[in-house]
Protein backbone atom coordinates (compact mmCIF):
# COMPACT_ATOMS: atom_id res chain seq x y z
CA UNK A 1 0.00 0.00 0.00
CA UNK A 2 1.17 3.48 -1.17
CA UNK A 3 1.34 6.12 1.64
CA UNK A 4 0.02 9.45 1.13
CA UNK A 5 0.05 12.53 2.78
CA UNK A 6 -2.59 15.27 1.96
CA UNK A 7 -2.72 19.16 3.10
CA UNK A 8 -5.76 20.84 4.77
CA UNK A 9 -4.71 24.51 4.14
CA UNK A 10 -7.36 26.47 5.33
CA UNK A 11 -7.71 30.75 5.20
CA UNK A 12 -10.23 33.00 5.70
CA UNK A 13 -13.15 29.30 6.02
CA UNK A 14 -11.53 28.52 2.65
CA UNK A 15 -9.35 25.10 1.86
CA UNK A 16 -7.09 25.27 -0.63
CA UNK A 17 -7.50 22.88 -3.60
CA UNK A 18 -5.51 22.32 -6.51
CA UNK A 19 -6.27 20.61 -10.06
CA UNK A 20 -4.16 17.93 -11.74
CA UNK A 21 -1.81 18.49 -14.55
CA UNK A 22 -2.68 16.57 -17.95
CA UNK A 23 -0.11 13.97 -18.87
CA UNK A 24 -0.21 12.88 -14.92
CA UNK A 25 -2.61 10.14 -13.53
CA UNK A 26 -6.11 11.39 -12.92
CA UNK A 27 -5.43 14.37 -14.75
CA UNK A 28 -7.65 18.02 -14.61
CA UNK A 29 -9.17 16.06 -11.16
CA UNK A 30 -8.94 18.69 -8.12
CA UNK A 31 -7.07 17.24 -4.73
CA UNK A 32 -5.87 18.46 -1.89
CA UNK A 33 -1.84 19.12 -2.03
CA UNK A 34 0.57 16.44 -1.03
CA UNK A 35 2.01 13.49 -2.42
CA UNK A 36 3.65 9.76 -2.13
CA UNK A 37 5.80 9.39 1.21
CA UNK A 38 9.95 8.33 0.35
CA UNK A 39 11.52 5.58 1.95
CA UNK A 40 12.92 7.03 5.40
CA UNK A 41 10.29 9.96 5.55
CA UNK A 42 7.42 9.93 7.88
CA UNK A 43 4.38 10.92 6.76
CA UNK A 44 4.61 14.88 8.26
CA UNK A 45 8.01 15.24 7.03
CA UNK A 46 6.80 14.04 3.24
CA UNK A 47 3.72 16.71 3.45
CA UNK A 48 6.55 19.48 4.17
CA UNK A 49 8.76 18.51 1.13
CA UNK A 50 5.94 17.96 -1.16
CA UNK A 51 4.41 21.46 -0.21
CA UNK A 52 7.44 23.04 -0.51
CA UNK A 53 8.10 21.20 -4.50
CA UNK A 54 4.37 21.56 -5.57
CA UNK A 55 3.38 25.04 -4.14
CA UNK A 56 7.37 26.55 -2.90
CA UNK A 57 5.77 27.19 0.56
CA UNK A 58 7.27 26.74 3.84
CA UNK A 59 4.24 24.69 5.49
CA UNK A 60 3.87 24.04 9.14
CA UNK A 61 2.58 20.88 9.44
CA UNK A 62 -0.20 20.03 11.88
CA UNK A 63 -2.56 17.97 13.60
CA UNK A 64 -3.73 14.95 12.29
CA UNK A 65 -6.95 14.80 11.13
CA UNK A 66 -8.15 11.36 9.24
CA UNK A 67 -7.12 8.81 7.03
CA UNK A 68 -8.53 7.06 3.90
CA UNK A 69 -8.00 4.30 2.00
CA UNK A 70 -8.74 3.81 -1.59
CA UNK A 71 -7.76 0.65 -4.02
CA UNK A 72 -7.19 2.24 -7.84
CA UNK A 73 -6.15 -0.33 -10.61
CA UNK A 74 -2.45 0.57 -10.28
CA UNK A 75 -3.18 0.14 -6.55
CA UNK A 76 -4.01 0.58 -2.94
CA UNK A 77 -3.35 4.00 -1.27
CA UNK A 78 -3.64 4.79 2.14
CA UNK A 79 -4.76 9.17 2.23
CA UNK A 80 -3.55 10.69 5.54
CA UNK A 81 -4.98 13.88 5.71
CA UNK A 82 -2.65 16.50 8.22
CA UNK A 83 -3.94 20.70 9.10
CA UNK A 84 -1.31 22.87 7.24
CA UNK A 85 -0.57 26.14 8.27
CA UNK A 86 1.12 29.02 5.63
CA UNK A 87 2.93 31.70 6.86
CA UNK A 88 1.00 34.69 6.17
CA UNK A 89 2.43 36.28 3.25
CA UNK A 90 3.21 33.33 1.52
CA UNK A 91 1.13 32.58 -1.67
CA UNK A 92 1.29 28.94 -3.84
CA UNK A 93 2.68 28.89 -6.65
CA UNK A 94 1.80 26.48 -9.23
CA UNK A 95 4.51 24.54 -9.75
CA UNK A 96 2.83 21.52 -10.76
CA UNK A 97 -1.17 21.54 -11.21
CA UNK A 98 -2.71 23.74 -13.73
CA UNK A 99 -5.10 25.63 -11.66
CA UNK A 100 -6.19 26.27 -7.74
CA UNK A 101 -9.50 27.35 -6.18
CA UNK A 102 -9.77 28.68 -2.16
CA UNK A 103 -13.34 27.14 -1.66
CA UNK A 104 -15.67 26.52 1.31
CA UNK A 105 -16.33 22.54 2.19
CA UNK A 106 -20.32 23.22 0.65
CA UNK A 107 -18.18 24.32 -2.56
CA UNK A 108 -15.91 21.20 -3.30
CA UNK A 109 -19.42 19.37 -4.81
CA UNK A 110 -18.52 21.43 -8.19
CA UNK A 111 -15.30 20.31 -8.29
CA UNK A 112 -14.40 16.84 -9.66
CA UNK A 113 -12.23 14.73 -7.24
CA UNK A 114 -10.48 11.51 -7.47
CA UNK A 115 -12.65 8.58 -5.91
CA UNK A 116 -10.15 8.29 -3.07
CA UNK A 117 -10.66 12.18 -1.47
CA UNK A 118 -14.67 11.29 -1.41
CA UNK A 119 -14.63 10.10 2.07
CA UNK A 120 -12.39 13.45 3.32
CA UNK A 121 -14.49 15.22 1.80
CA UNK A 122 -17.46 13.95 3.70
CA UNK A 123 -15.77 14.62 6.84
CA UNK A 124 -14.81 18.40 5.88
CA UNK A 125 -18.91 18.78 6.15
CA UNK A 126 -18.35 18.21 9.62
CA UNK A 127 -15.73 20.05 11.16
CA UNK A 128 -14.99 23.35 12.26
CA UNK A 129 -11.97 24.73 9.75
Amino acid sequence: MKEVSAALIVRNGKVFIAQRPKGKPLPDLWEFPGGKREEGETLPQCLKRELKEELDVNAEVGEFLMDTTYAYPNGEFRINLYRVHIPDGEEPKLNVHQNAAWVSPAEMKNFEFPPADREIISHLQTIKL
